[in-house]
């Protein structure tokens, strides 16, 4: 990961129909304020489901978000070459494991760094996910969902007193291959893979606030390939799961059942979410817009109905008072927060826009991520500990990276032997033509987005009707079950 030292926040997001780069400068008024400064984009090509299923197409799809972000920011390529990265992946797994240490001998003991380790790489040894072989598998994260000190619960053991120090501990991997074709990937246009992020973790940490992640929350975002989902209680997530339907697939199936083409298809997923929406001028130009409803609505009824309410069947309201926080293209769709609360039986907030304010064309849900990615930057510098990242080197890190991260520690032994004792800092030289948030207001996306692409959540009047068919549908829905 960076470090504070760094200027700049750098995010990478391999999503299934984009590729995003944004790009950040941390507000030095705030302790976790950054100031987005400009992005870059583009479509996303060979990656399926989240998964690189080609390497040149996604190689060169990453290397025009690239560029993008260097025309668009003024920045250049070597300010902006340490990323960390969000990807999705299948087969994701997860694991709870405990771990437990003594702090001392019969009197108490404040808890230090030291313990800390100890602990949390006595839960690791316990972890099948995290040891050995790891059965081909890649600890992607592991993340401390709670402490006990004597057993009494705790929020931050560091620097209490007590005898004995307990954690329980999610670890979260994927395997092996995919993040080591991500970062791959990434490495093979010139830039250096400083973490790894799950997206559905990323998705969440832009779309949730704080105080809804210590009421207890679950986090939905439903973007063009995946659904997400990640479980908040105490302030911290305890679970991530990832299913493999998005928005891709509701035109799919407009493709097949409507026998119009992908781009055709595309086109008409946007029209009927977007602010401006006309059913009648839709009417006239031959589209059956009903029957286009009713295969929208039946995707999105097989997603809530069967997957997410299986995957969330131990969930109760009880356990999550703040409900659930809807993200993603797909959850612009009108009506869809109604349905979801339907099957569920829980209240659902769904997302306007990110937590951070975002440039023109990422400011919607689709773009959770790229705040989120942000977030995970500033959580991780200033609780290491909240999100641990593997230690194991992934097979495929340039030297190049290897050397940098040898320059860093130099840099910050250096720091450490300053002999008047103040800490400086060396940032890196700025472009002669950069300027803070020099992105171009009138940039175009191109109308891409987490999967249901370019609809706004604005003009709710101009929806009415559509907005009545969807309660109508949704009202039959409910009756199914």
């Amino acid at each position: 990961m960076p470090g504070k030292s760094d200027s700049l926040l750098v995010g990478l997001i391999m999503g299934t129909t984009k590729i995003t780069m944004i790009v950040a400068e941390r507000d030095r008024r705030y302790p976790d304020g950054v100031r987005v400064v400009g992005f870059g984009y583009a479509p996303s090509r060979g990656i399926s489901k989240g998964i690189i299923v080609s390497h040149l197409d996604a190689r060169q799809s990453v290397e025009k978000a690239f560029k993008d972000a260097q025309s668009i920011t003024g920045i250049s390529a070597k300010r902006l070459s340490n990323v960390v990265v969000a990807f999705n992946a299948m087969d994701v797994q997860s694991e709870s494991t405990h771990g437990m240490v003594t702090l001392g001998g019969r009197e108490s003991k404040s808890v230090e760094t030291s313990d800390l380790d100890r602990v949390i790489d006595r839960a690791r040894a316990n972890s099948v996910l995290a040891t050995a072989s790891r059965n081909n598998m890649y600890s992607l994260h592991m993340i401390p969902t709670s402490y006990e000190l004597d057993g009494r619960p705790i929020d931050e053991p560091l620097n209490m007193n007590g005898n004995q120090l307990d954690i329980w501990m999610q670890t979260v991997a994927v395997p092996m291959t995919y993040a080591q074709n991500i970062v791959n990937c990434v490495q093979t246009v010139g830039l250096d893979v400083k973490g790894l992020v799950l997206k559905p973790l990323a998705s969440s940490l832009g779309a949730v606030y704080e105080e809804e992640m210590r009421a207890g929350c679950i986090s939905i975002c439903i973007g063009g390939g995946t659904t997400g989902i990640v479980l908040y209680r105490n302030g911290r997530a305890f679970r991530v799961m990832s299913i493999p339907i998005g928005g891709e697939h509701i035109r799919n199936d407009l493709v097949q059942v409507l026998h119009i083409s992908p781009g055709e298809a595309e086109q008409l997923k946007k029209r009927i979410f977007a602010a401006d929406f006309d059913e009648e001028e839709m009417r006239r130009e031959g589209i059956d817009i009903d029957y286009a409803y009713q295969i929208v609505l039946a995707r999105i009824e097989e997603l809530f109905g069967k997957y997410i309410r299986e995957a969330l069947a131990e969930c109760t309201p009880q356990h999550f008072p703040n409900g659930i926080i809807l993200s993603g293209g797909v959850s612009m769709t009108p009506g869809i927060e109604q349905m979801l609360e339907d099957v569920l039986q829980m209240q659902v907030r769904k997302v306007i826009e990110p937590i951070y304010a975002m440039p023109p064309g990422l400011d919607n849900p689709s773009y959770v991520s790229a705040a989120g990615i942000l977030r995970y930057q500033i959580m991780v510098e200033q609780d290491p500990y909240m999100f641990m990242e593997s230690d194991q080197i992934l097979p495929g890190l340039s030297e190049r990276s290897e050397q940098r991260s040898r320059q860093e520690q130099k840099r910050t032994e250096r720091r450490n032997r300053n002999t008047d004792g103040e800490y400086y800092d060396e940032e890196p030289e700025e472009s002669e033509d950069y300027e803070p948030g020099g992105y171009d207001e009138g940039y175009d996306n191109g109308g891409y987005d987490e999967g249901d692409g370019g609809y706004d959540d604005t003009g709710e009047s101009k929806r009415e009707s559509f907005g009545q068919i969807m309660r109508t549908l949704a009202d039959r829905f409910k009756k199914l079950f």
